[in-house]
């Protein structure tokens, strides 16, 4: 009888990258689809320009690096990144938009620390924010829902849009939101954000048309939505449930304490969890596994930063929704988390030995 050596670890994982990564995008179909149903058809132009855009800057940079490209593209890590990211921005935005800003986050945030496993941000939140600070007019401009709206934008007029920033009949998109009085073009998180900083209560701000419901009309959807793709990630464990538990409840408290102290100006809790990017940020963005906590107790602590940066942001800070920097700023206190979090090894002082 012989018996083979090799290194830990000795189990055997259950699934590769590329398989967890195939079925984090299969998770955002529900979110996808939502997206298309309240903002129309913009959202498939813009994930194949990502989708495209991706998986060219990965070659191109693997090529440089001179690494075996194939592995790398097999990962799908390069195609979850993109995807993300074309979800967060608004869905007619120029097309040179959503491919700087995969450019930005597959070349600059993945490939130049070391390539995957190697980032210190998540790659799609730090092209997100280097787009919304460096294009903040084009990053803001979601279109209204189908049910709001006058117009009927198509599929071919979605990409009139993109490529060339007006429709077949000469509309840009500010030109086909004028004609809907009382509504604005900005999301309902950011309406009622601007609102309180004008000194109106929050009932006041409410009667706007896109309040309907328990967080604006489309957005309760679509988070709803992400939220549903979440739990299918959490059913087959691709993700743990501590850092969306702990996102959430960060964000939960401090809003429940604000509302009940100035209920006339707080932003209301299903506000906050059904609004903006919260689900897709909570189960998609926050849990990515290379920039966040290792520990169990770590990714609590992660999630719980997260929850609470999200609700200063949008509370006091300059920009409405506030997850891509929250995200950005706990990947910036992983270190101490992790030192702080991670169990004792067995053996050494303070161990349970």
């Amino acid at each position: 009888m012989t018996f083979r050596i090799a290194p830990a670890p000795h189990t055997k994982p259950a699934r590769s990258t590329g398989q967890v990564m195939r079925l984090v995008c299969y998770a955002l179909i529900p979110g996808a689809l939502a997206h298309y149903v309240i903002f129309g058809p913009g959202i498939i132009i813009q994930l194949l320009l990502a989708t495209i855009t991706a998986v060219a800057t990965e070659f191109l940079f693997t090529q440089a690096r001179r690494r075996t490209s194939h592995n790398t593209l097999a990962d799908y890590s390069a195609v979850v990144t993109a995807v993300l990211l074309a979800l967060s921005i608004p869905s007619l935005a120029p097309w040179w938009i959503i491919v700087i800003g995969t450019v930005f986050s597959i070349g600059i945030v993945k490939h130049l620390y070391g390539g995957i496993g190697q980032n210190i941000f998540n790659p799609a939140m730090a092209g997100y924010v280097v787009l919304l600070v460096s294009f903040p007019l084009q990053m803001t401009s979601w279109p209204l829902p189908a049910e709001l709206s006058n117009f009927s934008v198509s599929f071919y007029d979605a990409t009139q849009l993109i490529f060339s920033g007006y429709t077949a009949d000469g509309y840009n998109v500010q030109q086909l939101k004028a004609g809907v009085d009382g509504i604005s073009m900005a999301t309902p998180l950011d309406t009622l954000k601007t609102g309180l900083s004008q000194q109106l209560t929050t009932p006041e701000i409410t009667n706007n048309p896109i309040f309907s419901g328990i967080a604006g009309v489309g957005w309760q959807l679509l988070n709803a939505a992400f939220l549903l793709g979440g739990l299918a990630l959490i059913a087959t464990r691709v993700i743990s449930w501590h850092i969306p538990v702990g996102l959430m409840l960060g964000l939960a408290v401090p809003a429940l304490i604000g509302s009940a102290i100035a209920p006339d100006q707080s932003i209301g809790l299903f506000m906050h969890l059904f609004g903006g990017a919260t689900m897709l940020g909570a189960f998609f963005i926050a849990t990515d596994p290379v920039s966040a906590a290792t520990s169990n107790r770590g990714r609590l602590y992660f999630g719980l930063l997260i929850g609470f940066l999200v609700y200063v942001i949008r509370t006091w800070g300059g920009y409405p929704d506030g997850v891509a920097f929250a995200v950005l700023l706990a990947n910036m206190c992983v270190p101490i988390i992790d030192k702080y979090s991670q169990p004792t090894v067995y053996g050494h002082k303070g161990s349970s030995s």
